[in-house]
């Protein structure tokens, strides 16, 4: 599974100030909630990990908001820190330079790139993970995420130990055209050697779908997640018809066997630690 807009300082601010829907950063004195429109207490809604209690709706996280979820306290040792992506085709569309963009976002998130690789432990048991964030160019996969998503597969080959990627992504990074779409290939090569536990979350689509996303043994999805390959409205605007609300979802995905279960963001660590006890286990016997 774009940078949010500068966050509001109250709840007055103008709609132009406000995040992009589903992208929300921590600090806010209150957060409207983006499917049942409820305005939630900042303090609150962040206590609940950023759900809103009433309509269950999971807001987005970022990279380190989903490691500290997920890791012991403490444990998170981050590899690959300084790969950063350049400009191969030296892409320049209508509105910005590719270039450019990059430093911006680099600038904004604090981060070098879309996603942030290492190892943690859960509950004492190792894990090696990827986790992606969408306020990098929505997450989007070129050759160093391709890489870095690749080194930490190597890293859980070598070491022995599960490997968990969490999805939010809006598929290939078309400013890397080739360079991108070559990634697909790569991880899924790398995924061929391992394939252990992964969690994609809201949303992964496009390549990233049709590559390490959906080829973990085991698949899980946060509630209301949109997983497919195409986003709806690229959907509505090349059919020309209206899709059927709830089609391109985590559950719609369970329902067809597509993904494993659709879990509780509370519940992750708790599930996600129940897996990696039973992979200990089978593995000493």
């Amino acid at each position: 599974m774009v940078k949010e807009a500068i966050p509001p300082t109250s709840a007055q601010a103008s709609s132009a100030d406000q995040p992009k829907p589903g992208v929300h950063p921590s600090g806010n004195l209150a957060v409207k909630c983006i499917k049942c429109k409820e305005l939630l207490y900042g303090r609150d809604w962040e206590k609940n990990l950023k759900v809103c209690p009433r309509c269950n709706y999971h807001f987005k996280l970022t990279a380190q908001e989903r490691i500290d979820l997920l890791a012991d306290p403490g444990s998170f040792v981050e590899m690959d820190v300084d790969i950063i992506s350049v400009d191969p085709l030296h892409f320049v569309s209508r509105s910005e330079v590719y270039a450019d963009k990059l430093e911006e976002k680099r600038q904004d998130t604090g981060m070098n790139e879309a996603v942030v690789v290492g190892h943690i432990t859960v509950e004492g048991l190792p894990l090696a993970l990827a986790v992606m964030d969408f306020r990098f160019m929505g997450g989007s996969m070129g050759s160093v995420v391709g890489e870095k998503i690749t080194d930490v597969i190597e890293f859980g080959i070598e070491r022995g130990i599960p490997v968990l990627i969490s999805s939010v992504s809006g598929g290939a990074r078309m400013q890397e055209g080739l360079y991108s779409l070559m990634q697909m290939a790569k991880t899924s090569a790398a995924l061929a050697k391992l394939g252990e536990a992964k969690i994609p979350t809201d949303p992964t689509t496009g390549g990233v779908t049709a590559s390490f996303a959906m080829l973990g043994d085991i698949t899980l999805a946060e509630p209301g997640a949109l997983v497919s390959f195409t986003g709806p409205r690229v959907i509505e605007q090349f059919m020309h018809i209206k899709l059927p609300e709830g089609v391109v979802n985590s559950e719609f995905a369970l329902q067809h066997g597509m993904i494993d279960a659709v879990v509780h963001r509370r519940e992750l660590r708790h599930t996600l630690a129940r897996l990696l006890h039973l992979y200990s286990h089978n593995r000493n016997m």
